[in-house]
């Protein structure tokens, strides 16, 4: 997809690699690290954008925070490293973080919406 082909408002979020036998462990991983404001995981907070997994099993996690001036912005990718690296299989982790689309409360699933009384 080249720049011309994109409109205001798409999405810029890579699609994540859910087909690889590792994926769903790192999903789980994923679940495991929590922002500390929210008693939500990451994951179903929707701060996980993309889950790229190589044929190699180097993992690249691509992610947000819910505000830019969250406290633990400099801690967090580490915490998700930290939670990834040690799943078998994986041979290294990579964790991006992106503020491109700005994450939106749109973006958590119905089980953390619940949680936190939205629905």
């Amino acid at each position: 997809m080249n720049s011309e082909s994109l409109k205001e408002g798409d999405l810029l979020i890579a699609p994540s690699t859910t087909e690889h036998p590792l994926y769903d462990s790192v999903v789980e991983a994923c679940k495991t690290v929590y922002d500390p404001e929210i008693p939500v995981n990451i994951f179903d907070l929707g701060l996980i954008y993309t889950i790229a997994i190589d044929d190699e099993n180097a993992v690249r996690v691509v992610m947000t925070l819910t505000a830019p001036g969250c406290p633990v912005a400099g801690e967090m990718p580490g915490w998700v490293a930290d939670a990834v690296e040690p799943l078998p299989g994986v041979k290294q982790v990579d964790v991006e973080m992106t503020f491109q689309p700005q994450w939106g409360m749109e973006m958590m699933s119905d089980e953390a919406r619940l949680e936190l009384g939205f629905i």
